[in-house]
């Protein structure tokens, strides 16, 4: 099973690279880089896609991702409408420890933040105190330079390293291998569902795109998303309709419709099957919040 290997961020001469993005929309291609990078959200929201796992984010939202984890953060739909003025911002950390020295990370003190590293092979998103330390650490970061940015970088290593507000995403490390030629397919692939989830779409529509008989498309798509077509378009869907019932002012069954489903009892069970809540406890347990 080999994800796919896409464009790669480069670090150049610096051990610690910061980039501050501001466009209209974050970049969306599935894609992985060997450096590890904390993904900071300053403004905007969307869907992402970390390893196997598929859910929301909005801004303040911090996320630690490990090398070599395909991943992508596509901002929501209105961010693309040709009129619109809204802006997605983010700060990226990208670093490389390996590349300092495997004997500095042999080191008894360094025990806990070589944990932490293999732990960040699955994705890991930061909540609560920890998480607003690193949205105000990235910041800080950017106006470092130099010796004066490694150190504050070990410091949050430390600091996240025994943190238990640190939550895994995917269900499983990746060890990507090469396969350059298919990045432009699966992309269009999912561009094409990230764009038609809410309406009715057949594996066989996905299949047409990437050019491929509906067998060879699933053992493709299920190779480098380690998912199903049926399993990546409803939790994309549920995704929606999560944002739909904490947004509120809708029922559960246009909820339903605006997500892509018409058979309500499917929404249903399959919202369950993803949250582990129906959806009006869903949107119960956010408005308690």
């Amino acid at each position: 099973m080999k994800p796919l290997l896409f464009k790669i961020a480069k670090t150049n001469e610096e051990a610690v690279r910061i980039l501050q993005e501001d466009y209209p929309y974050f970049y969306d291609k599935l894609h992985y880089h060997v450096e590890t990078q904390f993904m900071v959200i300053v403004e905007g929201e969307g869907t992402y896609f970390i390893g196997d796992a598929i859910g929301n984010f909005k801004a303040g939202d911090v996320f630690m991702l490990g090398p070599n984890l395909p991943h992508f953060f596509r901002s929501a739909q209105p961010y693309y409408d040709a009129q619109s003025t809204l802006h997605s911002r983010n700060i990226s950390v990208l670093f490389a420890l390996e590349s300092m020295g495997e004997r500095m990370l042999g080191l008894s003190e360094f025990h806990s933040v070589k944990e932490l590293l293999e732990r960040s092979k699955r994705g890991l998103k930061l909540e609560g105190d920890i998480r607003r330390k690193m949205f105000s650490a990235a910041h800080k970061m950017a106006k470092k330079e130099g010796l004066e940015r490694i150190i504050h970088l070990f410091k949050y290593l430390h600091k996240l390293s025994t943190s238990d507000e640190l939550t895994p995403l995917s269900h499983i490390n990746f060890e990507p291998e090469p396969l350059p030629a298919d990045t432009k397919k699966i992309n269009r692939v999912i561009h094409f569902i990230m764009e038609n989830f809410s309406r009715d779409i057949a594996v066989s529509d996905a299949a047409n795109v990437a050019n491929l008989s509906i067998n060879a498309f699933c053992r493709y798509f299920k190779t480098h998303t380690r998912k199903t077509f049926s399993q990546f378009l409803n939790e994309i869907r549920i995704g929606q309709a999560c944002k739909l019932l904490i947004a509120g002012g809708l029922s559960v069954k246009e909820v339903a419709f605006q997500s892509g489903y018409v058979n309500i009892s499917y929404f249903n069970r399959q919202f369950k099957q993803i949250t582990g809540l129906t959806p009006s406890q869903y949107a119960k347990a956010h408005r308690s919040r």
